[in-house]
């Protein structure tokens, strides 16, 4: 699957702007060469916690090829993995760093990083596709939905009846620390765990604090179980 989505074009707007983004650079990473692709899931595919986010930075993934690696929210997010026990490291820098996750798998309703942080309703329905097959690649081993901020949360829920999930009627809404039961096609009950975003408009501002991350993707880890 990996490979397959690096090379989508599904999406106009979207392939201009991480194109664009790739060839113009920040001063910072002048002489760096960007990913400028769709950004694949990253992550074991036995994994028991599957983590959505929104979609890739345009200086961060963008540039990097892995989700959630080269940017500041990255930052924040690998180091509370690696103090809850998911990440064998405190931070991710390219693709190359060495960087292991055990048990957890990370992804994003939108693989393309977009203008403003800000994917169109139709682009997030044209990349739901890989979202469903993030899903199915992890099948019944899948214990925990953790979605990072509203955008992922809505995205996830409204793709999962299509792959035959049962969800509840009306939808629960987006909270931190939230929790909802979904239940997969063969009858298993999977909990969605809801967290701010990693953002710099939250971490910055103290919406989201360190403590506050570690106790969700602790609570992630007490409900995959072993």
């Amino acid at each position: 699957m990996d490979v397959v989505v690096t090379a989508c074009r599904a999406c106009p707007r979207l392939v201009a702007w991480r194109e664009e983004v790739a060839a113009t650079r920040r001063a910072a990473f002048r002489d760096q060469t960007y990913w400028g692709r769709p950004v694949p899931g990253f992550g074991p595919e036995d994994a028991r916690v599957l983590v959505v986010g929104l979609a890739p930075a345009a200086h961060g993934a963008n540039r990097t090829g892995r989700m959630f690696t080269g940017d500041r929210s990255g930052d924040v997010l690998f180091a509370a993995l690696h103090r809850t026990g998911w990440a064998s490291q405190p931070l991710s820098t390219s693709a190359g760093d060495g960087m292991r996750l055990t048990g957890l798998r990370m992804t994003a309703p939108v693989h393309c990083a977009p203008p403003a942080n800000m994917p169109t309703p139709q682009e997030r329905t044209t990349c739901g596709a890989w979202l469903r097959r993030e899903l199915e690649l992890l099948g019944p081993r899948l214990r925990v939905l953790l979605v990072l901020g509203g955008f992922g949360w809505q995205a996830l829920l409204s793709e999962l009846p299509a792959l035959g999930w049962s969800v509840p009627v009306p939808r629960p809404a987006f909270r931190h620390g939230g929790e909802a039961t979904v239940v997969d096609p063969l009858g298993r009950p999977v909990t969605v765990l809801g967290c701010y975003h990693v953002s710099q408009q939250n971490t910055f501002t103290g919406r989201l604090t360190p403590d506050m991350l570690d106790a969700v993707l602790s609570r992630a880890r007490e409900l995959a179980g072993s």
